[in-house]
């Protein structure tokens, strides 16, 4: 079984709102802003290949914004560098065969689709994988709130669903494959029905954490972000998560952490706090 971390469209975010209520002299330790205020962030997909399964947690922004909206998302390419990282690996989106999405925000989903082209809506890619969203993320993402809005894109779901491969996750429900088993957990402090993706395989564990810890700064137990739809519920879901993997010694993989693919979680019992173990910042065909 091989793991790969696949860099996806990154994007520049202001800092303040990626930190809540915490203050900038406070989050600017961890990620220095630029002129703007807006601190740099990768979007990232975890590529787990079994002996008969290419699976992708996640797919990025991709490219399909128009250019003005790329500006205003702060989306730094024009090409789906997703879609190149696959070609690194000698594989296509032809060749992945189950997608899990933790969400149906367009940083977490916008790579299904293909590159922006004038005057022609973009078209679903990985042709031959099933797609799996929760059903309240479903639900959320056909009607949303006024406030995230502005985060789901026009006409993806339609799409899913008529592809006739989009399946609906139940909590605590195990795929297997292989000698992968993925239990889906939900938390719903970030937006409705947000799933992470549990793998257990060998005798080891790792967690797509989402955006429950979109990275290493938010491993800090009280650090949310302002796009959180319940800060005091999230908290409460990272700590039980935190307590878990500490407890299992599982890997945490970071979608959004430019540095760090994937963290060991230990607990500081001097400084009763949760931080960073041993890390890898990349991830490429590795057994872990």
């Amino acid at each position: 079984m091989k793991f790969s971390s696949l860099t996806g469209n990154s994007q520049k975010l202001d800092g303040g709102a990626m930190f809540g209520n915490a203050p900038k002299v406070l989050w600017e330790k961890w990620i220095k802003a630029d002129d703007l205020n807006r601190i740099p962030l990768a979007t990232k997909s975890l590529l787990v290949e079994t002996e008969n399964h290419k699976i992708l947690f996640e797919t990025g922004i991709g490219s399909f914004m128009a250019p003005k909206y790329r500006e205003r998302f702060g989306v730094q390419e024009n090409t789906h560098i997703l879609l190149e990282g696959l070609d690194d690996l000698g594989l296509s989106e032809k060749d992945i065969t189950e997608i899990f999405l933790s969400h149906l925000h367009f940083d977490h989903a916008g790579g299904l689709l293909k590159s922006w082209e004038p005057e022609k809506p973009p078209e679903l890619l990985f042709p031959h994988a099933r797609f799996f969203v929760s059903r309240n993320a479903w639900e959320r993402a056909n009607y949303p709130h006024q406030r995230d809005r502005a985060s789901f894109i026009p006409d993806l779901n339609k799409r899913l669903q008529e592809s006739g491969r989009l399946h609906i996750v139940e909590e605590d429900l195990v795929f297997h494959f292989d000698d992968l088993a993925i239990r889906q957990f939900i938390s719903n402090g970030h937006t409705p029905g947000m799933i992470c993706s549990d793998l257990r395989f060998n005798g080891h564990r790792l967690v797509v954490a989402a955006d429950l810890m979109p990275g290493m700064p938010w491993v800090h137990l009280p650090i949310t972000m302002g796009y959180d739809r319940s800060p005091e519920q999230l908290i409460d879901e990272k700590k039980a998560l935190l307590i878990s993997v500490v407890e299992d010694d599982a890997w945490v993989f970071f979608t959004h952490d430019n540095d760090v693919a994937v963290s060991k979680i230990i607990y500081d019992n001097e400084k009763k706090k949760f931080k960073p173990g041993k890390s890898f910042d990349k991830l490429v065909r590795q057994p872990l």
